[in-house]
């Protein structure tokens, strides 16, 4: 006679069946988190009220690049990121051709006309690191609103939180930003 243990078996078939559930579930419920991106709108082709067949004169023209070591250059020399906003600034703001009644800059002529006419072009090597680009547009950004500011302060006479939209409109105006970001080379 032969003897048999009695040993309980398990039923694997429906393991299968619980491991596809809880994938999916575990699928269903988790988040995943998604990049922002850069808040930025892209310009028109040609901003109503200007004329985009004229060529822009190379002393409006303030060209920044990136290069692969993430160094900051402007016409051939290396500058630091702390001093970027002040040179911005002070080419945006330059009232080169008189024509700026609310302009306070000193009228260089290696500098722009006024700020609309001025054009900064940003502008970056493939091995420039996204975090370098990403600060620089920030350093440009605190240039435009601090000249805004300014502008609110000294002409509309409020501060730039308290503007209506028609003066606010009349800032932006005053200090448009105009950012070309050129090709990689």
């Amino acid at each position: 006679m032969r003897h048999s243990k009695l040993m309980p078996e398990v039923n694997a078939g429906s393991m299968a069946d619980i491991a596809f559930l809880l994938l999916i579930f575990f699928l269903v419920t988790a988040t995943i988190s998604s990049d922002e991106g850069i808040n930025r709108s892209l310009p028109e082709e040609c901003p109503p009220g200007m004329d985009c067949t004229n060529t822009i004169h190379e002393r409006n023209i303030l060209r920044i690049l990136i290069n692969n070591n993430d160094e900051i250059m402007i016409k051939d020399n290396i500058i630091t990121i702390d001093e970027l906003k002040e040179i911005a600034k002070n080419f945006l703001d330059n009232n080169g051709d008189g024509t700026c009644s609310y302009c306070s800059g000193t009228k260089s002529t290696n500098a722009s006309d006024n700020p609309k006419k001025a054009v900064i072009s940003l502008q970056n090597d493939r091995q420039t690191s996204y975090k370098q680009f990403i600060t620089v547009q920030d350093e440009l950004s605190k240039a435009y609103y601090e000249l805004r500011n300014t502008y609110s302060l000294n002409v509309l006479k409020k501060p730039s939180d308290k503007l209506s939209k028609q003066e606010l409109k009349q800032v932006k105006d005053a200090y448009p930003f105009i950012l070309s970001e050129a090709e990689t080379k």
